[in-house]
C-alpha cells in the first residue's frame, strides 16, 4: 500500500477545509545565515497547524455505518483540533482524549469546534491507553495522529505545494518530528518528484524517537519525554512512517529548548507571528545544520507546523531565546565583598548591555554575583568578556549551558542577609547602555551593597531593588544621597515581602 502513497497525496481532498498555505521568503533570517530561506506557513490553517489535513483525509474516508458510530482519537492537542474540525464538517460526532498537560488553548479550541474533550494522563501514550478502550467499548474508529496511510497522504499535500510554490532548484526541506506522519508525508512526495531534494527531520533532544528509531533500525520506546514542544513529544515513532522514511529521509537533525526558543523569535521577527514549540522545531533544526555544515547560498524550506502557543509561556521563551541565538550569556561572577566591588565588576564589563545582575549578601569576604550580559558577537566575545573579568582579578564561570542555572538558580539568587544595618530602596533610571554602571557608581560609593537586583524586560527604565548597608549615625547623610541622586526611589525595608523573605 506504501507504493500507491504518491497518488493517495495527489487524490487528497483537504482543500474542502484546510487552505494552500503560503511560502513566505524569510528575508532576516536568509540574511543573517547567508543562504535563501523559506518558511512554509502552515501556521496559518483553520486550526493553526498542519494537522488538519491528514485527519480530514482519513475521515473523509469512512463509510456511512462508520461514520454513524463516530470518531475518537488521542493527541496532544493540534491533531485533536484536527479530528473534530474534520468530524463537525461531516456531521460526525468525536471524542478526543487529550494529556492533562496539553495547553488549556488547544484543549478549548477542541470544544469550540465541536469535538468532546476528555483529559487523560501525562502524556500522549497514556491519553491513547484511553483512546483505544474507547474505541473498543463503543465501537468508534479510532483516527490516528500519524500511524495511518491516508493521515500521512493528507499531510504529504504539505510537500507537494512546497515544489509547486518554489520555482527552482530546492536544496533542502526541514519538517518538524512527532510520530512521523508530516515527515513520512513530505518524504514520499519530494523524493519521487524531486529526489535531489533532502528532506531531514528536526526533533528536539529530549523526544527524539525517530533518531531512535533509526538507529535502531526499528520504532522503540525512548521512555519520557519532555513537554516543552508538547506537539511532537511522542515516545515511540509509528510504524507506518518509520517504513516510509528510513530509505527516503537525508538525516535527523535535534536541538534544545534554547535553540527553539531563539527560533520562536526568528520566525516572529520575519513573519510578525508566534510559532508554538513543535511550530518553531524546523527553523531550530536548519539553523544548527546551516552552522555545522557550513552551508551557504541554498535554497532551503522549514515548515512552520503550529501556532497553538499558550500566552503565559511567552515569558519564558524570551528568557531562553536570547541564550539560544548567543545574544546573552549568564556568568556567575566572584567579586571582593567590600564597597565599590559592584562598580569594578561593571566597569571591567564596559558598556556591554547588562540584562540581569542579581546579588545577596551572605558572607564578609567574597560575593557571588549572577550577571547576564548582552552578546553581539557571539562566542568570541562571550570568550572576551570571560577574559576582561579574570584579569581585573575576578572569578567568572560561563552558565548559559547550566539547566538548573537557567530555570532556577538565577530566581533563587540570595537568602536572608542576617545581622547588618540594611535599607532597602527600589530605584528607576532610564535604560541605556551605561545606565547600570554610572547607577552603580552614583549609589555604592559610600556604603556597601547588601542585595543588588536587576533585569533588563526591553522597557525605557530599569528597574533595581537594591539593599544598602547603612549604620543609623550615617541616616542624615544617606537622606541627602537620595535627595541628590536624581532617581525616581522608595524605600522598601518595611515592606512585609522584605521581613519574610529578605530580612
Amino acid at each position: 500500500m506504501i507504493d500507491d502513497l504518491l497518488e493517495r497525496i495527489l487524490r487528497a481532498p483537504v482543500y474542502d477545509v484546510a487552505i494552500e498555505t503560503p511560502l513566505d521568503e524569510a528575508e532576516l533570517l536568509s540574511a543573517r545565515l547567508g543562504n535563501r530561506i523559506w518558511i512554509k506557513r502552515e501556521d496559518l490553517q483553520p486550526v493553526f497547524s498542519f494537522k488538519l489535513r491528514g485527519a480530514y483525509n482519513r475521515i473523509q474516508k469512512l463509510d456511512a455505518l462508520e461514520r454513524r458510530a463516530g470518531v475518537v482519537t488521542a493527541s496532544a492537542g493540534n491533531h485533536a483540533q484536527g479530528v473534530a474540525l474534520a468530524a463537525t464538517r461531516l456531521g460526525i460526532d468525536s471524542r478526543i482524549v487529550m494529556p492533562r498537560t496539553t495547553p488549556r488553548i488547544k484543549v478549548a479550541a477542541v470544544e469550540r469546534l465541536g469535538g468532546r474533550a476528555i483529559l487523560q494522563g501525562d502524556s500522549y501514550d497514556e491519553a491513547a491507553l484511553l483512546a483505544r478502550e474507547i474505541e473498543a467499548k463503543e465501537g468508534r474508529v479510532f483516527v490516528h495522529p500519524y500511524d495511518d496511510l491516508d493521515v500521512i497522504a493528507g499531510q504529504g499535500t504539505v510537500g507537494m505545494e512546497i515544489l509547486r510554490q518554489h520555482r527552482g532548484s530546492l536544496d533542502a526541506i526541514f519538517v518538524p518530528v512527532g510520530g512521523g506522519g508530516l515527515v513520512a508525508g513530505v518524504a514520499a512526495y519530494v523524493k519521487r518528484i524531486s529526489p535531489a531534494t533532502r528532506v531531514i527531520g528536526v526533533e528536539p533532544d529530549d523526544a527524539n524517537c525517530l533518531a531512535a528509531a533509526l538507529a535502531a533500525n526499528a520504532p522503540v520506546d525512548i521512555g519520557p519525554v519532555g513537554l516543552f514542544a508538547d506537539g511532537v513529544a511522542v515516545r515511540k515513532a509509528g510504524r507506518i512512517p518509520f517504513e516510509i522514511v528510513r530509505d527516503r529521509i537525508d538525516g535527523i537533525v535535534t536541538v534544545g529548548i534554547d535553540e527553539i526558543c531563539a527560533a520562536i523569535r526568528d520566525i516572529f521577527d520575519d513573519t510578525r507571528s508566534i510559532a508554538e514549540p513543535a511550530g518553531a522545531l524546523a527553523v531550530a533544526g536548519m539553523k544548527r545544520w546551516v552552522e555545522r555544515e557550513g552551508v551557504r547560498g541554498a535554497a532551503l524550506v522549514a515548515i512552520d507546523s503550529g501556532a497553538n502557543m499558550n500566552f503565559d509561556r511567552l515569558r519564558h521563551v524570551v528568557e531562553r531565546a536570547e541564550i539560544g541565538e548567543q545574544r546573552e550569556a549568564l556568568l556567575a561572577v566572584s567579586i571582593p565583598e567590600q564597597p565599590g566591588a559592584f562598580r569594578l565588576l561593571c566597569r571591567t564589563l564596559g558598556d556591554r548591555l547588562i540584562t540581569e545582575f542579581n546579588y545577596r549578601y551572605s558572607g564578609a569576604e567574597r560575593a557571588h554575583v549572577f550577571v547576564g550580559v548582552g552578546l553581539t558577537g557571539g562566542r568570541s566575545q562571550l570568550e572576551q568578556v570571560q577574559a576582561d573579568l579574570r584579569e581585573a582579578g575576578l572569578g567568572v564561570v560561563d552558565m548559559s549551558g547550566n539547566e538548573m542555572a537557567k530555570l532556577h538558580v538565577r530566581f533563587m539568587v540570595g537568602g536572608r542577609a542576617g545581622r547588618i544595618y540594611e535599607r532597602l530602596f527600589r530605584f528607576e533610571f532610564p535604560e541605556r547602555p551605561g545606565a547600570l554602571t554610572r547607577f552603580l557608581d552614583s549609589v555604592g560609593g559610600r556604603w556597601n551593597i547588601s542585595l543588588f537586583h536587576y533585569r533588563n524586560h526591553g522597557a525605557a527604565f530599569g528597574r533595581v531593588l537594591a539593599g544598602l548597608e547603612v549604620p543609623p549615625e550615617d541616616e542624615s547623610e544617606l537622606a541627602r544621597f537620595l535627595e541628590r541622586l536624581g532617581h525616581p526611589w522608595i524605600e522598601e525595608t518595611k515592606n512585609p515581602a522584605t521581613a519574610l523573605f529578605l530580612g
